[in-house]
């Protein structure tokens, strides 16, 4: 299969006026700070701190004080109250949060997250029929129903009141609920329009519970925050940044039985959680019952006090997450051998089959986007419809893509980087055809490599421990506020290994003359056979636990041939 080389991009030496901005600060540190646009010791202290940008009080939110008032009716009046929810980690953590908080209140709540294979993404006519039957007064989405104005409609004229909470993009046309809250919505001014799901929850839960005298505190649910903005690769920036530091502190203290549980099967150490773990080893886990069968299992274990029955949640957990992880691997082979059938890569990357699980399309198309960095589109067809999952690259907004094609389309919704649709059997080629040619116009002239951004180059023998202390002070990482990457020219490889199944890991050591480090690759275990004796490296510098044991190491991004 052929692999697609970076651009690598180093950040030139910040003018000296400039940098003198931020004196105080270590030389690292305040490159860093520059390069991402803190260019004052007060911008740069906001950020370090993670303080929340100005303005945002949960009643700047559009709508939202009318829907705190609408719950507190129902909770007074006992009347029957179901929070909607998605099935991936975003929606099952916000789930679980309003559900838990309502009940705090003492509303008589309960969940509905729908099947992923039976029923689909968001609100469907079927579960509004029943829950109406049922004796359902009021309906709270999260994370899902910004483009159900059909089912909108139905919850109207059967006289349930429903109220909207998505950080989805809406369309022009909104639908037609009691109260909509969505910072991305035309007229809301709210200032941090990049919210999760879960944060839009945590929003409600917050001006509801400092809406009346209670004892209650909205920041015990901040761990189910952090869980669900991480991973649901929401920027890590601005409010995101300031509720995913603080859950973090949460997280390091589990109170929750079920995340003391996911943490232990997860082979962690609850007072060093990070983004990263979130991400790469509690999110897949969650995400895991929802792709494979049922989300429950993801939110009893979420919700459940009780020792036996989160300790058998959490293996039952662990053992779909390998399942998940074999059945996607398995798709990405066989997407792969359908679509690149030669060294050149089509623009946008298309597999389609029956046998396909609906449940880890998206996992698979993230591989391929990753891999080849190419809008990728993977699709299950079932008997009537086909439901596509599709990632996509910076250069290719994907659901504004699928909104041109939207009179193809029973469903369809999602981000810049991240879609998924739903369309009968007869139109999928239409479709696809219809995406090629968008990509074809966008995508024809560009260069598509992926950018990897370095902060500064730097000699691998400044790497010194003290660098760890100052990085630490950028966390929480992820979307939109990277690990800083660092560049070191010229290294000497004095050992190499693949590593991990079928060797798809690269495990070197490094040195300048000066100093040796130790240093893993993740998924280039391809360079051992043409692995030069002298190399450039991209890497992260990060400390390594293992078996008790904690070393310093280089987490490489790229390998290049040294120049030098």
């Amino acid at each position: 299969m052929p692999v697609i080389s970076k651009r690598w991009e180093v950040a030139s030496p910040p003018p000296a006026e400039a940098i003198q901005e931020l004196s105080g600060y270590p030389d690292i540190l305040r490159r860093i700070l520059y390069n991402r646009g803190y260019r004052t010791h007060e911008q740069a202290r906001a950020f370090l701190e993670a303080q929340p940008p100005v303005g945002t009080d949960p009643t700047n939110l559009l709508d939202l004080p009318k829907a705190v008032d609408r719950i507190k009716f129902a909770i007074d009046h006992q009347e029957k109250i179901v929070v909607y929810g998605d099935y991936d980690a975003d929606g099952v953590t916000a789930t679980a949060l309003l559900v838990m908080a309502l009940k705090a209140l003492g509303a008589e709540v309960r969940e509905y997250i729908p099947n992923r294979f039976d029923e689909g993404y968001g609100l469907n006519l079927e579960a509004m029929s029943l829950l109406r039957e049922q004796g359902t007064n009021l309906i709270i989405t999260v994370d899902c129903g910004i483009r159900s104005w059909e089912e909108a409609n139905y919850c109207h004229t059967a006289g349930m009141d429903l109220i909207i909470t998505d950080h989805h993009f809406p369309l022009d046309i909104l639908p037609q609920a009691y109260a909509i809250i969505n910072p991305k919505q035309p007229g809301d001014n709210y200032p941090e329009k990049n919210l999760a799901g879960v944060g839009l929850a945590y929003k409600l839960v917050d001006l509801l519970y400092k809406s009346e005298p209670n004892p209650l505190d909205p920041r015990e649910y901040l761990d189910l925050v952090a869980l669900g903005t991480v991973a649901d690769l929401v920027p890590i920036t601005g409010e995101n940044r300031s509720l995913v530091r603080n859950g973090l502190e949460y997280l390091r203290h589990p109170r929750r039985q079920g995340i003391m549980a996911l943490i232990g099967v997860s082979g962690l150490s609850s007072g060093r959680i990070t983004t990263s773990d979130i991400s790469f080893a509690l999110a897949p886990r969650l995400n895991a019952s929802g792709r494979l069968d049922t989300a429950m299992a993801s939110l009893n274990l979420l919700t459940s006090q009780d020792l036996k029955e989160v300790g058998q949640l959490a293996q039952w957990l662990e053992v779909q997450n390998r399942d998940r992880q074999k059945i996607t691997r398995d798709i990405q082979t066989n997407a792969e051998q359908k679509i690149i059938v030669s060294d050149k890569i089509p623009l946008l990357l298309f597999a389609a089959d029956p046998d396909y699980n609906a449940g880890v399309v998206g996992l698979a198309a993230s591989r391929l986007t990753e891999q080849y960095y190419r809008p990728s589109i993977i699709a299950s067809i079932g008997d009537t419809y086909t439901r596509g999952s599709c990632r996509s690259i910076s250069e290719f907004h994907i659901t504004q893509a699928l909104d041109q094609c939207k009179d193809l389309l029973v469903h369809h919704g999602g981000h810049a980087a991240a879609a998924g649709f739903t369309v009968r059997n007869d139109l999928l080629q239409t479709l696809i055809d219809k995406l090629i040619n968008i990509a074809t116009e966008q995508l024809e002239e560009k260069d598509l490599r992926p950018k990897i951004f370095a902060e500064a180059e730097i000699p691998l023998s400044e790497l010194k421990p003290d660098i760890l202390k100052y990085l630490e002070l950028l966390q929480p990482t992820g979307m939109g506020n990277p690990a800083p990457i660092f560049m070191s020219r010229g290294l000497k490889v004095t050992r190499q290994k693949a590593i991990g199944a079928d060797g798809a890991h690269l495990k070197l050591t490094v040195t300048d003359g000066k100093i040796t480090y130790d240093a893993i690759a993740f998924r280039q275990g391809y360079w051992i056979a043409q692995l030069p004796p002298m190399i450039d490296l991209m890497y992260t510098f990060e400390l390594n636990e293992f078996n008790g044991q904690v070393a310093l190491q280089l987490n490489v991004k790229d390998i290049r041939p040294s120049l030098e």
